[in-house]
């Protein structure tokens, strides 16, 4: 399947235009911190039973959908890998994203057993139904529109009936690693260079992780073994593409491609949300982390005194290995300029 570059180029509605999406400000406390922030699923935000669900839909899903295919059909181990995904783990996944689905949102998704004990798992909103057998592996697809590629696993085809991304995190004995990334709206970073590695090699990259990444193990124990939890990650942007992987699609220049140029002159910017929701498994020694991106526009909050001031603020709290992490090293000036 060719698309032309400037469907890649294509940008996500923010929430003020969506009349039913979530809404988050995760740096209201004014501060930016790096620690894991992690607090109980189902945290009153002010959304209601969004809150409570893992698995948020909104009137966004078609572009949301859009830009998985678009990244599925550009190279799909670009976006989707599997590092000692045993078959255990990967049916356990499976079958908490369909039960999930069907539990949070059943005027969209139906799972049925039949008579010979495949489960047919249908979305109402892409119009595809996954055929999994008991271990719920992936058997069959009857779909609506062309998969193209074809779903390689049933994460593959669970992810792409989503708005989040997904990510597996497993265990044996000592060791954890990650098992399965499925990666199609990532914020600057790749599942290639980070599948099959553990919690500190992750994030060795982001700035001011080095005590986190210290206690590497023991948050990793906490995510498969506590109750649910939530925690938010922001940084500013300058457009509202959910695809900003470091290697840019074919066809399309690298200035382009990367974003955060702010320009005072046209002054373009966004609050880039990250909702992540951690579930574990502890029957399997795993855990799934869920990332659900959304964007706010900078000049709403630039209207609202107590929003405005938390933003200011949260800049200027913000170190220099952070700014150049966030790519805000050369800009905040000029972006703290505007604001105020």
């Amino acid at each position: 399947m060719a698309f032309s570059t400037d469907r890649h180029l294509q940008e996500a509605p923010t929430v003020e235009v969506c009349h039913d999406s979530a809404y988050y400000f995760p740096l209201a406390h004014g501060r930016y911190d790096v620690k894991p922030g992690l607090v109980p699923l189902g945290t009153d935000f002010g959304n209601g039973n969004a809150d409570r669900q893992v698995f948020q839909f909104d009137s966004n899903f078609v572009h949301y959908r859009q830009m998985k295919r678009l990244a599925r059909a550009e190279r799909l181990s670009k976006y989707y890998q599997t590092h000692d995904y045993t078959d255990a783990v990967a049916g356990a996944i499976a079958h908490f994203i369909t039960q999930r689905l069907v539990q949070e949102q059943p005027q969209h998704f139906q799972l049925k057993l039949q008579a010979n004990g495949i489960l047919t798992f249908h979305s109402q909103l892409t119009g595809e139904t996954l055929y999994l057998n008991a271990a719920y592996q992936l058997q069959q697809v009857e779909a609506a529109n062309p998969i193209v590629p074809s779903y390689s696993s049933a994460l593959d085809a669970l992810a792409a009936q989503l708005q989040e991304d997904v990510t597996v995190v497993s265990r044996s004995g000592d060791r954890h690693w990650i098992s399965a990334i499925h990666l199609c709206y990532p914020n600057h970073w790749s599942a290639e260079s980070k599948i099959g590695q553990n919690f500190a090699t992750v994030h060795a990259p982001v700035a001011g992780m080095a005590a986190m990444n210290q206690r590497g193990n023991a948050i990793v124990h906490t995510m498969i073994t506590r109750k649910p939890s939530v925690r938010f990650a922001w940084g500013l942007s300058t457009d509202t593409r959910l695809n900003h992987h470091p290697v840019p699609p074919a066809g399309v220049a690298i200035d382009t491609w990367q974003g955060r140029a702010f320009d005072p002159k046209n002054p373009q910017l966004y609050l880039r949300m990250e909702r992540q929701v951690v579930w574990g498994l502890p029957d399997c020694d795993a855990a799934l982390f869920t990332i659900r991106t959304y964007f706010r526009d900078c000049h709403a909050i630039k209207q609202h005194p107590k929003l405005k001031a938390s933003l200011v603020s949260a800049l200027h709290s913000m170190p220099p290995d952070s700014l150049v992490y966030k790519g805000l090293d050369a800009s905040r000036g000029a972006i703290v300029a505007w604001l105020t």
